[in-house]
């Protein structure tokens, strides 16, 4: 059913600080070098105006009448005409979303840094040294400007190239979300074409007064966190009859609001903002940060753990990892989420089936937590709005709720409290502040009520997620070698297919095919698999590399004509997260190795065959130093007993001699390609032995007493699939092995007597 006439409610954005960030001249340097990648296109050259890039008049004409014959619209030579000569200093949005970036979400050191370059290009001394002019960058020609931003993409220094390919990031990714008319130019629609709108489940939070005192509040398990992990194991712990209270940094947004927008999709619902990046600034790490965490967020895959990934685990030490209760755990969360496999696949999955089919490749379709229903929707990373997705907050959360469980938002959990038992550490709660909501939803530092909070439990389950959970442990004083280390990514780069008709790929189930022949390319379970991906725009295009403001707007106009994939990586070796020391978030420490980035490059280049034998015209990959394959002949069609068609298919010359090119490139240089990970897992290593990781086989922190940990952090290395059913079924094993030795000591201390 269509969603015609369905407008969500609008999710108001973080009031910024009042710090100006920058200072005048530093915005004028900053917007002038983001103009050079976002400019307003003309056939006539105008100093006055340093925003616009002047181009042929062919090339104008081309770009032209390829998006109006896109758009098919009365209006569409207008609409045309806007996009192409839109630049983003012009935009007061953009303008707004940038300070709103580094007054948030940038890490000092790295606005810092920024603010430092920034001045020095005010400086005849500093201009000349970065610039090769004593000319201020904003006052130089567009020209000019351009071939400084392309010389510090490659420049000696890596300062200078990580200051190059944050400018370009910026620029892209704000643009892509506050331009006011690539949407439309793209076709991307504020609400998804098909879903009726349902509503969430009426969730209460507990409030408290305003005050200068401590509140306490007293229950038999405190769980921090309510995505995959936290939501698990307060169902069962609730269920067992046991007092349980689920706090939450963030913010429950009903289903009315959903999907958001762009923008604030991405500041209410991910960590940071969405823009978390690793400290060498080549891959953006998305992790959920809402009610539901990453369940709210994520594309619905339901994966099951491999046998090659069990078996490896088992290894280690931790048997109950070929056992029936992991299987048993398996099948029981799958159950509960009514995960199946009958729907309609997207143009884009059955893109990846039908290549795959040609190509002789082993193509599966991917379990989706739908409720044993149709899910027809790729907006779903922007919040489910009919409610099909059946993650925490439709399932979970609800039974917990349902079952007694009490729940508090806007809750900042600052340590676990500790009870000292004849000199073992003891959890006895946890202690944070609360942030009532306003306006902003908790968001605004005015007009709320913010109180210290303490919760005192028998036993605490920290449920973070794999990049909060050990600095939890460790502002706890918790003392572990491998806490925060052993950080797996499954770093992933992006490839985009482009066909001649409309595709509309952000229409339908954005993930339910993947493709597993690269899966073990070492022989040691480590390898890519090929999936596809959500077709949001701000999340999606900005990960491609730009070569001009022409290209990049002409490759961003062709999105509706799009089929896009990744190559997701069993990353072998890791990384680690550590606390910002000014904030106090997360940072990550990770760079995509050498061994890992031969297996990404072997998953692009499968990615490309499949697009090839599906009729793709083009294939772009979201590594810079590759260019995108682009068909020279027609596209030839032949029924399946033809023999004499001439259409040679993968064998093209062409195409083979961009992949000999393409794989002369290994392992692939990690400055030159931009990566993503949405899934971050291990950074609280389960183990046989304290000397190996953070939690012993039942999930309990080493060398403590009550203190659990719940969420893939646990996992003893990277799950090869996507983690969430892993990450449940880990959870519902150690919640009920919890829950049931509760009811023992509740049954011991009264007698034995029936509660």
């Amino acid at each position: 059913m269509a969603t015609a006439g369905y407008t969500p409610l609008d999710a108001p954005l973080f009031p910024t600080h009042e710090d100006p960030v920058f200072t005048d001249l530093q915005w004028d340097s900053l917007l002038s070098l983001c103009d050079v990648v976002i400019p307003a296109l003309t056939t006539e050259k105008r100093p006055e105006k340093p925003y616009q890039k002047e181009i042929t008049s062919e090339e104008y004409d081309s770009a032209f009448k390829s998006i109006t014959e896109t758009l098919k619209t009365s209006d569409a030579a207008q609409k045309a005409r806007q996009f192409l000569e839109e630049n983003v200093s012009s935009n007061p949005l953009f303008k707004e979303a940038v300070r709103r970036l580094f007054s948030l979400y940038v890490p000092q050191d790295s606005k810092k840094g920024l603010s430092l370059i920034l001045t020095a290009l005010n400086t005849r001394a500093g201009s000349l040294l970065l610039t090769g002019s004593s000319t201020p960058i904003q006052n130089q020609s567009f020209d000019a400007r351009e071939k400084v931003l392309n010389n510090w993409l490659s420049s000696r220094l890596p300062q200078l190239r990580q200051v190059g390919r944050s400018v370009m990031l910026l620029a892209k990714r704000q643009w892509l979300i506050n331009s006011p008319t690539s949407n439309e130019i793209i076709g991307f629609p504020r609400v998804p074409v098909y879903g009726k709108p349902a509503d969430t489940f009426d969730f209460q939070f507990l409030q408290f007064p305003p005050g200068d005192g401590v509140e306490t509040i007293e229950t038999d398990v405190v769980i921090v966190g309510s995505g995959c992990g936290g939501a698990v194991a307060a169902k069962n712990l609730a269920a067992a009859g046991h007092r349980v209270v689920v706090v939450e940094k963030a913010y429950h947004y009903p289903s009315s609001y959903f999907p958001m927008t762009q923008g604030s999709a991405f500041a209410h619902m991910f960590e940071q903002g969405c823009n978390l990046i690793t400290n060498d600034g080549c891959m953006g790490v998305l992790a959920g940060a809402t009610w539901g965490g990453g369940g709210t967020v994520n594309w619905g895959a339901s994966l099951q753990t491999q046998n090659y990934v069990r078996q490896e685990w088992a290894d280690t030490g931790l048997p109950f990892f070929t056992s029936p209760e992991f299987q048993n755990s398996l099948d029981r969360v799958c159950h509960r989420m009514g995960v199946h496999t009958e729907y309609e696949q997207s143009f884009q999955n059955k893109v990846t089936l039908e290549g795959s089919r040609k190509l002789g490749y082993n193509a599966q379709i991917i379990p989706t937590n739908s409720g044993n229903a149709p899910h027809y929707c790729g907006h779903c990373t922007l919040g489910c709005h009919t409610v099909g997705k059946q993650g925490p907050v439709a399932s979970w959360l609800v039974d917990a709720a349902k079952a007694g469980a009490l729940f508090i938002e806007g809750f900042t959990a600052d340590k676990v409290l500790f009870d000292n038992v004849e000199g073992k550490k003891v959890a006895a709660g946890v202690e944070g502040e609360w942030t009532s909501r306003d306006t902003h939803l908790g968001t605004s530092s005015k007009d709320v009520t913010r109180r210290k909070v303490q919760i005192k439990a028998k036993k605490v389950i920290v449920s973070c997620g794999t990049l909060n959970s050990p600095l939890l442990l460790m502002r706890s004083g918790i003392k572990n070698s491998h806490l925060g280390r052993n950080l797996h990514l499954h770093p992933v780069m992006l490839g985009a297919a482009v066909f001649e008709e409309q595709t509309q790929p952000w229409e339908g189930d954005c993930l339910t095919t993947l493709v597993t022949d690269f899966e073990n390319l070492d022989g040691h379970g480590h390898g890519v698999k090929i999936e596809n991906v959500a077709m949001v725009p701000g999340m999606f295009l900005a990960a491609f590399p730009w070569f001009s403001g022409l290209q990049y707007k002409k490759f961003a106009a062709n999105l509706g004509r799009m089929a896009g994939f990744i190559a997701l990586t069993r990353d072998k070796d890791t990384g680690r997260v550590y606390p910002d020391p000014i904030s106090g978030g997360p940072r990550v420490d990770y760079t995509t190795s050498a061994f890992d980035r031969k297996h990404i490059l072997e998953g692009l280049i499968a990615a490309a065959k499949i697009a090839y034998v599906s009729g793709a015209k083009e294939f772009h990959t979201s590594y810079r130093d590759m260019r995108p394959f682009i068909r020279s002949k027609k596209i030839e069609t032949a029924e399946a007993d033809d023999i004499n068609t001439t259409d040679g298919g993968i064998n093209d010359p062409e195409f083979q001699a961009w992949i000999r090119e393409f794989r002369k490139k290994a392992p692939l240089v990690a400055e030159s390609g931009t990566a993503a990970s949405a899934h971050q897992m291990g950074t609280c290593r389960m183990s046989d032995s304290p000397r190996k990781g953070v939690v012993d086989p039942d999930g309990q922190v080493w060398d403590t007493e009550g203190l659990y940990v719940a969420d893939a952090s646990v996992f003893p290395s990277a799950s090869g699939v996507n983690p969430m059913v892993t990450n449940m079924a880990i959870t519902d094993w150690t919640s009920r092995k919890l829950a049931n030795a509760m009811n023992r000591t509740k049954l011991s201390q009264t007698g034995g007597a029936r509660l």
